[in-house]
């Protein structure tokens, strides 16, 4: 049974029919004598005074755990690698690579193929195409014959359908549930058909060349609701580039009739490339600038950014990120180059000159990675070189896999799964 709680002499508390904590015994037992009391209290005050120096130690001990992991983690630069896997690939001069379900999709005239992790080739399909382009989105591709007719999709698992279109094919794109939009072209007309991952048609958008312009890019959602797209139009002596929005969900029905839902006109400039960067903001990447556009229904200019050189060699863009490769005398003999990295709010995360003649670069979630020749730079989200390294051979590809550290190298001749480490051996 529980004892009731009495005050004792003002000093503490006492307990009746059960037995006081330690520390309230040894005061009461003390009596009345004040140094007895003294000493007790003075033993309590160094063990709480104990404690809390073992709790600052700990304290320290985490923090100083804490920082060296950061250091290990990423301010490491790893100087070699070792072959986790490798296996026998069919080099072809034409073959073009891209990410699919989180390994290769392999592309040429005469097949697609999907390479897995270790370098294997889990399926092909054969294809007649002159021109293959491809739009990849988790385990959906969609292949294409630009300036043909044919379309086929695929999954992870191998090929879906297969569809002739009525027109030549200029251009193509994906959403993540295998949903796809083909652009079209006839003599006077364009249009822009999506398709369901069977080819069973959705919808068809119409445009004709002295109205609405050329196409240039299309993109698509990841939920396949909207849709981004940029026209070249000559007016006169004068060119413009429009950019249209569309809706396919309850706002663009409410909308009009052709689901459009937005548009902005762009004088003197070019837009080549537009891309949905999340499901609810797209680039469109112009010949002077970056315009990033809020979509979640309809859309908004959210910022710009104005390219500081002249001329852009290349873009990149994933879903944290984007950034612009250009000439730069920083890279210390005037033929170098410069990557500048940018957030969704249009402010520089960082910029990394390297002289390097480069090839591809690859967008991952946390780094770029840049390969040419047989050479290969990944410079990471925080600025800085992750590793630098030039191969025995030709470099066609390199991803990362969902191991940290590892990754799919696609060589001439040979497919390797490799993970960095710190010595080169």
């Amino acid at each position: 049974m529980a004892g009731r709680r009495t005050r004792k002499n003002g000093l503490a508390e006492s307990y009746e029919g059960e037995e006081a904590p330690e520390s309230v015994s040894n005061i009461i037992d003390a009596g009345g004598d004040p140094e007895l009391r003294a000493e007790n209290l003075r033993r309590q005050s160094r063990r709480r005074s104990g404690r809390a120096r073992l709790f600052v130690l700990l304290f320290l001990l985490l923090v100083a755990g804490g920082v060296a992991y950061y250091v290990y983690t990423t301010i490491r630069e790893f100087k070699g690698y070792k072959v986790l896997n490798s296996a026998d690939t069919t080099y072809e001069v034409n073959a073009e690579y891209t990410e699919f379900g989180g390994n290769l999709l392999k592309y040429t005239p005469e097949g697609v193929s999907y390479i897995n992790a270790n370098g294997d080739v889990v399926w092909t399909a054969g294809a007649d195409l002159k021109i293959p382009i491809a739009s990849t989105n988790g385990d959906w591709a969609v292949v294409a014959d630009k300036g043909g007719n044919d379309v086929h999709v695929f999954h992870v698992d191998g090929a879906v359908s297969d569809l002739t279109m009525p027109y030549k094919v200029l251009d193509v794109d994906v959403a993540s549930q295998g949903a796809f939009v083909v652009v079209l072209e006839s003599d006077t007309t364009n249009y822009i058909n999506m398709y369901d991952k069977m080819g069973e048609p959705i919808y068809e958008i119409q445009t004709s060349i002295d109205k609405s312009g050329y196409p240039l890019d299309v993109t698509l959602s990841d939920d396949a609701e909207k849709l981004f797209t940029s026209y070249f139009f000559m007016e006169g002596i004068e060119t413009k580039n429009n950019l249209t929005a569309y809706n396919f969900g309850p706002v663009g029905q409410n909308a009009n009739a052709d689901r459009m839902v937005g548009g902005f006109s762009l004088d003197g400039e070019l837009v080549m490339k537009v891309q949905f960067l999340t499901n609810n903001l797209v680039a469109a990447f112009s010949d002077q600038e970056i315009i990033l556009y809020d979509m979640k229904e309809t859309p908004s200019e959210r910022c710009r950014i104005k390219y500081q050189q002249p001329q852009i060699q290349s873009i990149f863009y994933s879903g944290s990120y984007l950034g612009t490769v250009e000439r730069s005398s920083e890279a210390g003999d005037g033929t170098g180059y410069l990557l500048r990295v940018y957030n969704f709010n249009g402010n520089e995360m960082f910029h990394y000159a390297f002289n390097m003649a480069y090839d591809n670069i690859h967008a991952a979630e946390d780094e770029v990675i840049i390969t040419g020749g047989n050479q290969c730079l990944i410079v990471t989200k925080k600025g800085r070189a992750k590793f630098r390294y030039a191969f025995d051979t030709t470099v066609r590809n390199m991803i990362p896999t969902s191991s940290s550290n590892e990754y799919i190298v696609t060589f001439e001749g040979r497919t390797e799964k490799i993970r960095l480490r710190m010595e080169d051996k």
